[in-house]
């Protein structure tokens, strides 16, 4: 049976107005309802996914097995928006983590990639007086040769033998390290690792690693020796993130200060561990569990703001 475009038109807008209210619709009853084949509904079905996918909507049509119908479901974007690939190269150029010859191509590709060809103008337009001024961290050292290589150690947990310039002095150490984890932290990627021998450490007893600065190793070799780690000394990034600053290494405390400042939340945003003991109209008493010799340096950087620090 052979339809007028015009009857056509008005069954396709039916059924999806149908959909979107919510229905789910079997194909044997539209058949019949709209004296039709099912034959011609399945083509209907697949006519609506066509445009559905055409104007690049976030849906389908799909068969719902236990209803035994058609449905109209969400699906999840494939691509970015044009702002969260501008929220991304923005993060990206104010990280300053890479050499320009690294930083830029990456953008490049964001955009060449994520952004639809009428949008990419205006994304790069919006990020071209950053791009022209960006300034490169002063050590100067490439930072993607190696990044994957070392992730991978840290995924099939592989010792590291590492040749790193220290920064006190200018001298080259060797290392074999257990490597736990990749992070990025104020312009510098870094590597947490163990020391293979525990008794080298300056508190064995602890379960945080050491800190290495990536840009500051000047030779790696993956090798084909495995480790393994006590579930109790297994380590958690997201955990020591929020604990550590300036990545410092040092030992694990908790301490307690009086915060007289204009912004507690930025205070509460820096140290995520903090909580609000006591409160008066002075300004806040703060506890905090921090790990490492950074939180020295930012409770200086508070100058006035910050008194009665204690270590409890």
């Amino acid at each position: 049976m052979e339809q007028i475009p015009e009857a056509k038109s008005a069954r396709l807008l039916s059924i999806y107005a149908r959909l979107l209210s919510g229905q789910t619709l079997g194909k044997a009853e539209l058949a019949v309802e709209y004296n039709v084949t099912t034959r011609s509904i399945q083509r209907d079905i697949e006519s609506l996914r066509y445009f559905l996918a055409d104007q690049g909507l976030a849906q389908d049509v799909v068969f719902d097995r236990t209803a035994k119908g058609y449905r109209l479901a969400n699906i999840i974007p494939k691509g970015l928006s044009n702002s969260e690939i501008l929220a991304v190269c923005k993060i990206l150029l104010e990280s300053r983590s890479m050499r320009k010859d690294e930083m830029l191509p990456i953008l490049d590709k964001l955009i060449d990639c994520a952004v639809p060809k009428e949008s990419q103008k205006a994304v790069k337009s919006l990020i071209a007086n950053e791009q022209r001024h960006y300034m490169e961290p002063h050590h100067h050292q490439p930072i993607l040769n190696g990044l994957w290589e070392i992730g991978q150690a840290v995924k099939n947990r592989q010792i590291i033998q590492i040749e790193y310039e220290r920064m006190k002095e200018p001298k080259l150490v060797s290392r074999r390290v257990q490597p736990v984890g990749i992070m990025f932290s104020e312009y510098y990627f870094y590597l947490t690792a163990f020391l293979e021998k525990r008794e080298n450490f300056e508190t064995p007893e602890d379960l945080f690693p050491t800190i290495y600065r990536i840009d500051r190793i000047r030779s790696f070799q993956v090798l084909n020796e495995h480790f393994q780690l006590p579930y109790r000394d297994r380590f958690e990034e997201g955990e020591f993130r929020k604990r550590v600053q300036f990545m410092y290494g040092g030992k694990l405390e908790t301490i307690r200060f009086r915060y007289t400042g204009p912004s507690l939340e930025a205070v509460l945003d820096r140290l995520p561990t903090a909580r609000v003991i006591a409160q008066d109209e002075e300004g806040w008493m703060i506890s905090a569990e921090v790990f490492g010799k950074g939180i020295d340096m930012w409770l200086r950087s508070q100058g006035d703001y910050v008194k009665d620090v204690n270590a409890i």
